[in-house]
């Protein structure tokens, strides 16, 4: 019976010891596989984040999947969104980030009637462009045609005959580009119930400026300069008191007849 217990007993102890080593074994290996996983771990992440980041430059730069496909026009009236579309000459098919903004900002802008524009990105797959039209404060005569002028004397359209509701410029001698913006001037410095009985303006040169009212009374007005005052002047005159013709050229002194 001794010799029995003494055998199982030893057994039992080489038992134990294989499990203790075993443990010990699998500590090890888990220790050097944490060590491992320490070196490589930061080296995957930068992988990982490199990898993301490619993708990200070749959807966004490189692919179609972020492409244009359509081109919105809104602030037209006089124009209409096909001519705009051809002007910004945007390219279907590129993707959106590589698109020339400024470029079909430029080429819009070369438009006459145009007077401001914006050209944005409309993700994922969409231009929009913004336009502002000049807008006409008086009419003149060029070439036999009636053109429409803004305030900056910048002549964008046509007319089939008159507006009835704009003044007609009149340049005695060529129509030249100062000419024009000093009656621009003289306009757009007019409150607009002013503005509204204004039927024509005459230039004889840019310090030779007369106006015709409605009732047929004349306006002398001289020269562009101090036209804020003269209006200002004017308008107090036409209230106070009725005549056939004023000068307010000197808006200091003006004169009634």
């Amino acid at each position: 019976m001794r010799s029995g217990t003494k055998e199982r007993t030893a057994a039992q102890a080489e038992a134990a010891e294989a499990r203790a080593e075993e443990r010990m074994r699998r500590r090890f290996a888990r220790r050097q596989w944490a060590r491992r996983w320490g070196v490589w771990r930061p080296l995957l992440a930068l992988l990982a984040f490199v990898v993301v980041v490619a993708a990200g430059v070749w959807l966004v730069w490189f692919s179609d999947v972020l492409a244009v496909e359509k081109v919105s026009v809104s602030g037209t009236d006089h124009l209409s969104a096909s001519e705009v579309r051809a002007a910004a000459d945007v390219p279907m098919g590129r993707p959106l980030a590589r698109l020339d903004l400024a470029g079909a900002e430029r080429r819009v802008e070369s438009l006459a009637a145009v007077e401001a524009v914006r050209v944005e990105r409309v993700w994922p797959r969409g231009v929009r462009v913004v336009v502002t039209e000049r807008s006409a404060v008086a009419v003149v005569e060029i070439g036999g045609r009636v053109r429409g002028m803004d305030a900056e004397g910048v002549v964008f359209r046509d007319y089939a005959k008159v507006p009835k509701n704009l003044p007609r410029v009149r340049v005695v001698g060529s129509v030249d580009r100062e000419a024009l913006e000093e009656a621009a001037t003289v306009l757009s410095a007019m409150p607009d119930d002013l503005a509204r009985i204004v039927r024509r303006v005459d230039v004889q040169t840019i310090d030779h400026i007369s106006l015709v009212l409605r009732g047929d009374r004349t306006v002398l007005w001289g020269s562009g300069e101090f036209s804020e005052d003269k209006a200002a002047v004017l308008a107090a005159l036409l209230k106070a008191q009725k005549a056939t013709s004023y000068d307010v050229s000197v808006p200091g002194q003006p004169v009634v007849q």
